[in-house]
This record gives structure tokens, sequence and C-alpha cells, in this order.
């Protein structure tokens, strides 16, 4: 971090704020010029908020040369991580991983069948809603508890293991009981207290990307995960607010290059929320494994005109196995496996 301190700034302001400095371990290293002096800060800076050393009067700027997040940052961490979710890996350069399932719960019966048929396809873990957040107070709310033990129960029939959406804390006893990935959802990037909740116990975290949030956000978000001892964190974009109506949000597949060079956690890709519109599924698909994602995550219903929520962007299981077939070429060309 560099400081820049104004030529007028007195002796004791430049000490207290040395002083402030050196109390948190850093090296403070002075260049004085004939307008400015300024501060060179070398050490873990992460806790430091620009914008309060801003507030002192005799600060002229603040500029950070290393990212404010420190445990996701491939600067110190080269390697990419592969995340292990009851034994399938995620992550790495080698293979792709695919989960399907209803956007809900919808009963035993049918979150069993759609179990077998996404295995049966060449999915590898059974996604599912069983607390829903949702935009109107009216809609269907998820089945909850009960929910949670069809998931279950579809996974020991299957063998798939379970992805479902924590929504608050207290339900996180829960979770670490029967869900294998904890998915964060879209509307909770930055809920702080659940993603500190999260980082305290010791299951892998599905991370999505907030509706209108920088890729900083995001990354700063796992950072909260991570900083409580949780490193198991992998990303997911879901699609960002625009102006665009075509498209219930906008896909930002540059985000793929962007996390893997920045961090060095999996990234993995929701065509259903973030087009949703079946008919774009597919080749959002194919387009995001061309592009390097580590994954995908894709609604599949029985029925979709008949799902109780967001049927008009869940594939039927044939089509999903059509994706899984035609991502399995472009995965082969650029030397991946799925």
């Amino acid at each position: 971090m560099i400081i820049t301190v104004k030529k007028n700034a007195s002796k004791e302001d430049i000490r207290n704020l040395i002083k402030g400095f050196e109390n948190r371990g850093l090296s403070v290293t002075e260049i004085q010029g004939e307008s400015f002096n300024v501060f060179g800060l070398v050490g873990d800076t992460s806790k430091l908020d620009e914008r309060l050393i801003k507030a002192n009067p005799f600060v002229e700027n603040v500029t950070r040369i290393a990212a404010p997040y420190k445990k996701a940052n491939r600067l110190f961490h080269p390697e990419d991580s592969v995340i292990d979710v009851a034994g399938i890996k995620v992550g790495g350069k080698e293979n792709i991983v695919v989960i399907g399932g209803p956007c809900s719960v919808e009963g035993n019966d049918m979150i069993c069948r759609i179990a077998q048929q996404v295995k049966a396809a060449g999915g590898v873990m059974l996604r599912g809603g069983a607390y829903k957040p949702r935009t109107s107070p009216y809609a269907f709310q998820g089945m909850g508890s009960e929910g949670i033990l069809a998931m279950a129960k579809a996974r020991s029939m299957s063998g798939l293991p379970i992805v479902t959406e924590l929504m608050s804390a207290d339900k996180l006893d829960e979770f670490i009981e029967y869900v294998d990935l904890i998915q964060i959802g879209a509307r909770n990037m930055q809920n702080f207290d659940l993603l500190k909740a999260v980082g305290r116990c010791d299951k892998p975290v599905l991370l999505k990307r907030g509706l209108a949030n920088t890729i900083e956000e995001w990354i700063m978000a796992a950072e909260y995960i991570m900083s409580e001892g949780n490193d198991k964190v992998i990303f997911c974009e879901r699609g960002i607010r625009t102006f665009e109506k075509y498209t219930r949000n906008t896909l930002d597949l540059s985000v793929i290059p962007i996390i893997k060079e920045k961090t060095h956690l999996p990234i993995i890709i929701d065509p259903s929320h973030a087009t949703g519109d079946w008919k774009l599924v597919e080749s959002m698909s194919l387009a995001a494994i061309a592009a390097g994602a580590d994954g995908l995550i894709i609604e599949v219903h029985e029925q979709p005109e008949c799902a109780w929520s967001d049927g008009a962007q869940s594939l039927k299981p044939e089509k999903f196995q059509r994706v899984i077939e035609k991502g399995r070429a472009i995965a082969h060309v650029i030397g991946r496996d799925m």
C-alpha cells in the first residue's frame, strides 16, 4: 500500500500515522518529495480500511498495490485449489463436474426419480431447493426440513452428493448433518454473519455471485468465509442484473478467466438462473465449458410446465443428457474430462 501525505502535515501527525501502522506489524518506508511525502507499507494490509486513512485531512491519497483479499488470492496460493465434495473433486485442470436437479424439492418420490435421471445422464451431484428465497412472499417458499430429508433420501438411493441453499445461520446444524455442499445464494452473498457462520464449519461452500455485485465484492465474500478457517469455497456465476430484458439476468462468462487469474478457487456456471430460459441453457453451458469453467449447475425437472418454481428455465432429463454429451466433446478439445 502507498500513502501520499501532504507536505504541510505536522511531524506529530506523521509520527502517529507511522506508529499506528507499525503497531499492526507493518514495515513503513518514507520517501520525501518536494510537494508530498510518500509512505510505502509492506506486510498484511488486508485489515486496513483506506477510507479511514483518507479521513485524515493531511492524507492526499491511498493506493493498494495488492488486492485486499489474501486467502483467496492466487498471488499467495499459485496452485489451483481442488475442493472435495463427498469424494467428487471440483477444480483443477482435469475434470468438469455437472450438478443437476429441480429448483425446488416437491416431495420424496419426485426428488428420488430426478436423482436417478441426473445420475443416468452423467450428473455427479444433485441440486434442489428446500428453503427458497423468493421475490414474492406469496410464492412457494420450499418444504424446509422435510425437503432436506427428501434430498438425503435421494442421495442414499442414487449415491449423488446433495447441494442446497442455506438462508440463515440458525439452520446450519441441519445442513452440517445432511448436506454435502452448502449453497449461499445470490441474495445472501453479502450476508456477512452467514458467511462467517459457514466459515466456521468444515463443509464445502458454493458461493453464488450477487445480483449486482462486482467481482471484487464477490471475492471478498469468499474471503469472509476463508478468514474464519474454511477454505473449501467454490464460486458460482449465475448472471447479474443489467438493463437487458430478453434474459432473466446477464451471464458474465468473462468472470471465468478473471476468477482463475485472481484466485485459486474453482468456479462453476449456472446457466439456468442466468438466462431464465431453457432454450438458452445448452448454448451457455457449452460456452462456459469452452471458457474454462470447472462445472455447471443446471435445473432439471420431469415436467417443467408443472414445476412449483422456475419451470421456464428447467431442462427435461433427456435435454440435460444432451448438454452433457455435447459438453464432453468440447471438454475433450480443451484437454479436460467431463
